[in-house]
């Protein structure tokens, strides 16, 4: 082999080596003898050996899961929680250069500021708002890590882990809750009874014929029962009379 094929091999094996591909969502940060040269991709990117260097950096969502951190809430609850973050890189450049490993870092404080958000928070606001805490987690790290240039697009708490004797103290609360409102609406519906039962005595009270009537309705639907014995009251209008001329009789004896 001469020594011009060789050298023109040799380019060729160069040329080739220089020559990436980058997907749609990538880009490649390329330094040269250690500067920042520029941003390059999608497509073809020629990267000379030797002399350039170029670092991957995916623009695609990344969902990071934080681990379970244990938290004690403004209440003295101790509690374990877990959530997950949605966030992306938009400047390649600064990911790269301001911070050495930016998953790694957006992880770790993602973690911290989970437990400080959540350190300031009672028990019941940390089960009933969780919306309003992750907006608040959002909003911090979102801050933090835009020097990075990373934009975090949400953060989402995913389960909060009680103590037994938590469990246990929060069911008896609920059912002792339940049992209230059980008794509030006992309570109303025999007050609304009571007040109907007035304006019906009411009612009989101007009009005999309907106490009448109504004594009527009552024999009626005992004898309905089948019963072998009735006991029919009598009303005071019937004896009435027979104990008035009883009175007066023994007062004329007396």
């Amino acid at each position: 082999m001469s020594g011009g094929a060789f050298v023109f091999i040799a380019i060729l094996l160069v040329i080739l080596s220089a020559l990436r591909v980058l997907n749609e969502y990538e880009r490649g940060v390329v330094f040269r003898l250690g500067r920042v040269l520029a941003i390059k991709g999608p497509g073809l990117v020629i990267v000379w050996p030797i002399i350039d260097k170029m670092v991957k950096v995916s623009l695609r969502l990344i969902v990071l899961d934080v681990p379970s951190q244990d938290i004690i809430t403004k209440d003295n609850v101790s509690v374990k929680v877990n959530a997950v973050v949605y966030f992306r890189v938009f400047d390649p450049d600064r990911a790269v250069v301001q911070v050495e490993d930016f998953l790694f870092a957006t992880s770790q404080l993602a973690q911290t500021s989970l437990r400080s958000v959540l350190g300031q928070v009672e028990l019941d606001e940390l089960l009933c708002e969780r919306e309003k805490i992750n907006n608040e987690l959002q909003t911090i790290l979102d801050t933090r890590t835009d020097p990075w240039g990373i934009k975090v697009a949400n953060v989402e708490i995913k389960h909060v882990d009680l103590p037994t004797e938590m469990q246990r103290a929060m069911a008896k609360q609920a059912e002792a809750e339940r049992e209230r409102r059980a008794k509030i609406i006992n309570a109303e519906g025999e007050f609304q009874a009571s007040e109907k039962l007035a304006d019906a005595a009411a009612i009989m009270a101007r009009n005999p014929a309907a106490l009448t009537l109504r004594y009527l309705q009552t024999i009626r639907e005992i004898s309905s029962e089948g019963t072998t014995n009735n006991i029919v009251p009598l009303p005071m209008d019937f004896i009435g009379p027979f104990l008035k001329s009883i009175t007066e009789r023994n007062k004329n004896s007396g």
